[in-house]
C-alpha cells in the first residue's frame, strides 16, 4: 500500500521551500552537511513495529515552511482526535507526502526491522518531490539513494518527522479498524494489534488469523495451542522482538 501526493508545480515549490534558485546545483553541496540551507528535507517515521498483527506503515513528509502547522508532535503524545485533525492539515499543507507499508508476509520473511526499513524506503521513494536529505526517526536509516540522518527521538524534535509519525499512525489505525470489521473477535479497533491482555486472550480462544505475524512469539504460541504448526516453530523468539 502506498499513498502519495504530487503537488502542482512540485519542483518549483520544493526549491522555493528550500530557498534554492533555479541555478543552484544540489550536487555541489558539501557531503553530509545536514544543515545546508539548500536541502530539500523529508521527515520519515513508522508505526506498527510492535503489534502482533497487521502491516508496518511508514510515512515521508516534506513540509512547506510557508504553511506552518501548529501542534506537531510525536503521534504517541497526541490524542486520537488531535492526530486526525493534524493528519488533514499535513495532507493539505505539505509540499509532498507518501505513506507506504510492508505486509505481514514481508515482516515474517524479512523480520520486523528489515520490513520497517523497506516501508520507509518505499515512502521516501514514493514522494512526488525528490528530497536531498531524509531525516529518519530512530537510530538507523534505510538504504536510500539520497543522504539520510538518523535522529533518536526525532518524532518529538523535528517537525517533518512528527508529521510523518502522525500520517503513519493515523493510516495504520484506520487499517486496523477496517480489519476489525472483518475479524471482530480480536478487538483490533481497541488495541490496533498490540499484545494487550484482551488480544492475547482472543488469540488463545480463537487462534490467529491470516493477518497475525507468525514470526512473533505470542502468535506462534497461539498456533501451537490450537495444534497448528508454522515455519517459525523452531525459531528462537527473536523474530517477535518489538
Amino acid at each position: 500500500m502506498t499513498a502519495t501526493k504530487k503537488p502542482r508545480r512540485a519542483s518549483a515549490a520544493a526549491k522555493a521551500a528550500a530557498g534554492v534558485s533555479e541555478q543552484v546545483e544540489l550536487a555541489d553541496q558539501v557531503e553530509l552537511d545536514f544543515d545546508s540551507p539548500v536541502d530539500i528535507v523529508c521527515g520519515v517515521d513508522e508505526a506498527g513495529r510492535g503489534p502482533l498483527a497487521g502491516p508496518v506503515v511508514a510515512a515521508a513528509v516534506i513540509l512547506d515552511p510557508r504553511r506552518r502547522i501548529l501542534g506537531l508532535d510525536d503521534s504517541k503524545a497526541l490524542s486520537a482526535k488531535k492526530r486526525e485533525a493534524l493528519y488533514e492539515k499535513i495532507v493539505e499543507c505539505s509540499i509532498a507526502y507518501c505513506v507506504a507499508s510492508a505486509s505481514v508476509e514481508e515482516i515474517d520473511s524479512l523480520n520486523i526491522l528489515h520490513a520497517t526499513m523497506l516501508a520507509m524506503k518505499r515512502a521516501v521513494e514514493g514522494l512526488g518531490v525528490t528530497p536531498t536529505l531524509a531525516r529518519i526517526d530512530g537510530n538507523r536509516c534505510p538504504p536510500l539513494s539520497i543522504r539520510s540522518e538518523a535522529i533518536v527521538g526525532g518524532d518529538a524534535l523535528v517537525p517533518a518527522i512528527s508529521a510523518a509519525s502522525i500520517l503513519a499512525k493515523v493510516t495504520r489505525d484506520r487499517m486496523l479498524v477496517e480489519l476489525h470489521e472483518r475479524f471482530p473477535v480480536y478487538g483490533f479497533n481497541a488495541h490496533a494489534g498490540y499484545g494487550t491482555r484482551q488480544h492475547l486472550a482472543a488469540l488463545a480462544e480463537h487462534g490467529p488469523c491470516e493477518h497475525h505475524r507468525r514470526s512473533f512469539a505470542p502468535v506462534r504460541e497461539a498456533f501451537a495451542l490450537h495444534g497448528m504448526r508454522t515455519a517459525f516453530d523452531a525459531a528462537d523468539g527473536t523474530g517477535g522482538a518489538n
